[in-house]
Parts: C-alpha cells; structure tokens; sequence
C-alpha cells in the first residue's frame, strides 16, 4: 500500500495538483470510505474516526460531502431498476 501512495503522490505533484487540493481531496475519500463502511451513519463513523458527530458533520460541511447523497449511495436500487435476467430452466438428471 505504501508503493500505491509514493505513487499517487508522485502523479499529484508531477501533474502540478496544490497542495491543499490533494490534501482536501484525501480527506473526502477517506470520510466517503468510512461513511459507506457505516452505512451512512454519520455517528458509528465519527467514533470509529476518534471525533464527536458535530466535528465529523462540519467537517463534511467544509468538504462539501452531502449526508443525503452517501446514503442514497447505499440504497438498493428500485424494484423497476433491477436487470431483468432471462429464465434459466433446470434441467434433471436421472
């Protein structure tokens, strides 16, 4: 995992990416990461981050991260928005 991180920082930096952007970037990723692990649930996730719920939800206000779209991104999809497979038949052996 280090190799993979040496690595994308080095493309950040080469492709000339401010610091504060990787940084705010990084920390998008990481809260998104935990939020979906959670659930959603921003009070699971801030504990399992070491803060209080209030500092996790202002932090995500100051990143931009909407709580309603996380959790619309976990939802299972409509009944209509299922792939309809084809019939599979079962075929008997004797």
């Amino acid at each position: 995992m280090k190799r993979e991180l040496d690595n994308l920082v080095v493309q950040m930096y080469a492709s000339g990416i401010a610091y504060e952007e990787a940084v705010r970037e990084f920390r998008r990723r990481y809260l998104q990461e935990v939020l979906r692990n959670n659930k959603g649930n921003q009070c699971k996730a801030a504990r399992e981050l070491g803060m209080h719920r209030n500092t996790l939800s202002r932090i995500m206000a100051n990143l931009e991260l909407d709580p309603l779209q996380i959790k619309l991104g976990l939802k299972r999809p409509a009944r209509g928005e299922y792939p309809v497979l084809p019939a599979v038949q079962l075929v008997r052996s004797k």
